[in-house]
């Protein structure tokens, strides 16, 4: 007779020891995720720094770095960690910080590719993030210098080092050149 796996909460993932990876959590089945290249993590930090200034420059919201969980279902729960996730200030303000995971998805999540990850599994990841209330979902491929914005309520855009990434109403104002994000052209 075959056992099921135990099924692991949300709070016990938050108290897992440190062992150099990140895990998410699907339904209660643990997830690891390898650590990432130099690639992804000079792209994710091009991208925070300039999504974070224009955020806190304009007090748009709350900026969540990569390590941050979001738990979008309970009893199994779901806890995905994007690269980078925003906030919007009002539903910030009516929650606050509660030291745990957050509730609930983000209002825009990030996923950078590394060269380990598929497109179909992200555009998957996409979907999920779409599917629990993300207004938009952004998926960064260094490889190919592309962002694929996932809208809630739109067409999937396709944008290359050529085009401009914008916020849209999201993160009102906000507009990056594609190439920006990206080495050599972020570290000017």
């Amino acid at each position: 007779m075959a056992t099921s796996p135990q099924l692991v909460t949300a709070d016990e993932l938050l108290r897992f020891p440190s062992d150099g990876y990140r895990y998410e959590l699907v339904r209660g089945a643990l997830q690891m995720m390898s650590p990432t290249g130099d690639e992804h993590g000079v792209v994710t930090a091009a991208l925070t720094i300039r999504l974070g200034a224009f955020v806190m420059e304009h007090a748009l919201g709350v900026i969540f770095g990569a390590e941050a969980g979001f738990q979008l279902e309970h009893e199994p729960d779901t806890v995905l960690a994007p690269d980078i996730a925003f906030v919007e200030r009002q539903r910030f303000a009516a929650t606050g910080l509660s030291r745990k995971f957050w509730k609930g998805a983000p209002d825009l999540a990030v996923e950078v590719l590394s060269p380990s990850d598929r497109v179909g599994k992200a555009t998957d990841k996409a979907q999920a993030w779409l599917a629990h209330g993300t207004h938009q979902v952004w998926i960064v491929d260094p490889k190919n210098r592309t962002v694929t914005v996932h809208h809630q309520d739109g067409p999937v855009v396709a944008l290359t080092d050529a085009d401009t990434l914008e916020g849209g109403d999201i993160v009102p104002g906000f507009a990056c050149p594609v190439r920006k994000i990206f080495p050599p052209e972020c570290f000017s």
